[in-house]
C-alpha cells in the first residue's frame, strides 16, 4: 500500500500539482477506497467467466463489474483533482468529511451490489423481501451523498483553487464535478423514481439486457436511461481532460474552450437523454 501512496505523489508531483509533503489524510482515503474496487474487481471478474448464472439476460456479475469500474474511476478523478484546492483547505477537515463521505457511500455500495450478484438476486429495483427493500432505498440515499462529496470537492477546487495551478485545469476540474454532479443526479433521479416507464432502465423496447450493445449493454430495441446518465457522469473526467489539453496545446482558448465543451456536454445528456424517454435506442 506504501507503494502506492509513493507511485500516485510522484505522478502529482510530476504534474506540479502537490508539494513534497506526501498524501494528505483525504487523498489517502480515496486511495484505500480505489484499493477495495480493485480488489472487489478481481474475484468478480473471475466469476464472469466461470459463473454461468444469468440476471436481465446478462451474467449476474456484468453488474458488479461496471459499478467496481465506475467508482475507481470516478474515486480516481477525485484523487488526481484534489491537489488543485489549495494546500490549507485541502488538508482542512470540509474536503477530508467529503472525501470520507464518498469512500463509504461508494464502498458500502459496490459491496452490496456485488453480494447480491454472488447470491444470484437483483440489486437495483428490488423490492421482494423487507431486506432488499431497506437496502434498496439506503443504496438510493449512498448514491446522493457520493454525487453531493463529488460536487463539494469541485465547488472547492472553483473557490479555492491552487495557486500554481494550471489555469484549464483546475477550471475544467471545478467545472466537470460540478456539472457532471448536477446532471447524474438528475438523470439517476429519473432513471431510479420508475415514473418514465416504470421500475427499470428500459423505456419501450423488450425488458431485457440480453442483445445490448457491446461492452455497455444498452439496450438496441428501445430507449435506455443509463445512456443519458453514463454521459452526465463521466462529463467528470471529460472537462478536466479537455481543461488540460487546452493548458498544453492553446492556453489562450482556455475559458472559450471550455465554454465550449461545457455546452458540447450538456447537449450530448440533453440529448440522449430525449432519446431514451423517446423509448429509441442509443445505437
Amino acid at each position: 500500500m506504501n507503494l502506492l501512496f509513493n507511485e500516485s505523489t510522484t505522478l502529482m508531483r510530476g504534474l506540479g500539482l502537490t508539494g513534497s509533503s506526501g498524501l494528505s489524510s483525504a487523498q489517502r482515503l480515496l486511495v484505500f477506497a480505489i484499493g477495495l474496487q480493485v480488489a472487489l474487481a478481481l474475484p468478480s471478474l473471475a466469476a464472469l467467466m466461470l459463473d454461468d448464472r444469468l440476471l436481465n439476460g446478462v451474467s449476474v456479475w456484468s453488474k458488479p463489474l461496471k459499478f467496481q469500474a465506475s467508482l475507481t474511476m470516478m474515486l480516481g478523478t477525485m484523487l488526481l483533482l484534489l491537489p488543485l484546492i489549495e494546500t490549507t483547505v485541502r488538508e482542512g477537515w470540509g474536503v477530508w468529511l467529503a472525501c470520507l463521505v464518498a469512500c463509504v457511500t461508494a464502498s458500502g455500495e459496490v459491496l452490496y451490489i456485488t453480494l447480491q450478484a454472488a447470491r444470484g438476486r437483483a440489486s437495483h429495483f428490488n423490492a421482494e423481501t423487507s431486506i432488499e427493500a431497506l437496502a434498496y432505498g439506503l443504496m438510493g440515499i449512498a448514491a446522493v451523498l457520493l454525487v453531493l462529496s463529488s460536487l463539494a470537492i469541485g465547488l472547492t477546487i472553483l473557490l479555492k483553487p491552487a495557486p500554481d495551478a494550471p489555469a484549464g485545469f483546475t477550471l475544467g476540474g471545478a467545472w466537470g464535478l460540478i456539472l457532471g454532479s448536477l446532471l447524474t443526479l438528475f438523470t439517476a433521479l429519473a432513471l431510479g423514481s420508475g415514473q418514465i416507464a416504470g421500475p427499470g432502465h428500459w423505456v419501450g423496447g423488450i425488458r431485457t439486457d440480453a442483445g445490448g450493445l457491446f461492452l455497455l449493454g444498452w439496450s438496441r430495441s428501445g430507449g435506455d436511461l443509463r445512456v443519458p446518465h453514463f454521459f452526465a457522469t463521466h462529463i467528470m473526467q471529460a472537462l478536466p481532460i479537455a481543461g488540460l489539453l487546452l493548458d498544453l496545446l492553446a492556453p489562450r482558448l482556455v475559458l472559450s474552450g471550455l465554454i465550449a465543451a461545457s455546452m458540447g456536454s450538456v447537449a450530448v445528456v440533453a440529448v440522449t437523454f430525449s432519446q431514451a424517454v423517446s423509448g429509441r435506442p442509443f445505437f
